[in-house]
């Protein structure tokens, strides 16, 4: 099995864990004289089945991603690097929308109304987000063609 199919894998089994959850709340307490919905008892064994797949699943992943080496690095590594830039991406990004004014009242009616001035530089900001944005469609896609091309390790 390819690391990707694993990850779709893990995916799916994690989306049925919170159904799972969610019907076995739905069905944990009902009126007295009624039936329940579904049987919350059946519901849990079913929801342990699908939680022990998806540790599995996750310890296999894991391994995999950290025995799997890629530019200097791992996949780890590369992970770690994509949700990093992300962060960093969203921060420059903030960062130049505040000193831009989006979002906030940026004209002045009355010239006695002061004015707003950017502490930050703009438009450095915005080739800085752009700059990141391409380093992290770079790191994403290694890590996507890895996702393929790598088997799931036991």
């Amino acid at each position: 099995m390819k690391l990707a199919e694993a990850l779709a894998l893990r995916a799916d089994a994690a989306r049925r864990a919170e159904q799972l959850r969610a019907r076995i709340v739905a069905s944990a307490r009902f009126q007295e004289g009624e039936t329940p919905a579904e049987d919350a008892t059946a519901l849990l064994t079913e929801a342990g089945v699908v939680l022990g797949e998806l540790e599995t699943l996750i310890r296999r992943i894991n391994r995999t991603n950290a025995a799997t080496v890629l530019d200097g690095g791992t996949l780890t590594d590369a992970l770690a690097r994509r949700d990093v830039l992300r962060l960093r991406h969203s921060v420059v990004t903030a960062a130049a929308d505040a000193a831009a004014g989006e979002g906030q009242r940026g004209f002045r009616q009355l010239r006695s109304e002061l004015r707003m001035i950017p502490a930050l530089p703009v438009a450095q900001l915005r080739g800085q987000a752009d700059y990141l944005a391409r380093q992290l469609r770079e790191v994403d896609t290694l890590i996507q063609r890895s996702n393929w091309e790598v088997d799931l390790l036991d």
